[in-house]
């Protein structure tokens, strides 16, 4: 099963255990968020939206919030002694695809939990 989603303008064409990075969305890391705009849910029936499917949500766990690529836009007039150099980084939201949900149906996975750092028990050297 598939599902076409829309955020922050654009489209994502998302099935379960996606890892995507989308416009930052609101959500602290490890939770749940759902994303309500659906498009598209495909599958051997697909059914499509107009202009979305009702009752059909994506549930996505929040992973990371971080900062794209640095982008710089340079303009420069020849001759006249003028430049100008800006920069920017888009906010990003890195999200897990967890399931994909129609007829309202409400979330049944929830955060994974997180992997514990075993630390190496001290060794006593006898002497």
């Amino acid at each position: 099963m598939f599902a076409v989603i829309k955020t922050g303008g654009r489209q994502y064409r998302v099935v379960p255990d996606d890892v995507l990075e989308i416009g930052k969305i609101a959500g602290d890391v490890g939770t749940i968020v759902q994303l309500g705009e659906v498009l598209v849910v495909g599958g051997e029936t697909p059914v499509l939206g107009m202009p979305t499917v009702a009752g059909a949500t994506v549930a996505a766990e929040v992973l990371q919030h971080k900062r794209g690529p640095k982008v710089i836009a340079f303009k420069k007039r020849r001759r006249k002694n003028s430049r100008r150099k800006r920069g920017y980084r888009d906010e990003l939201t890195v999200l897990r695809i967890t399931e994909i949900l129609t007829d309202n149906a409400k979330p049944t996975i929830g955060p994974r939990p997180k992997k514990e750092k075993v630390a190496a028990a001290p060794t006593e050297d006898a002497a």
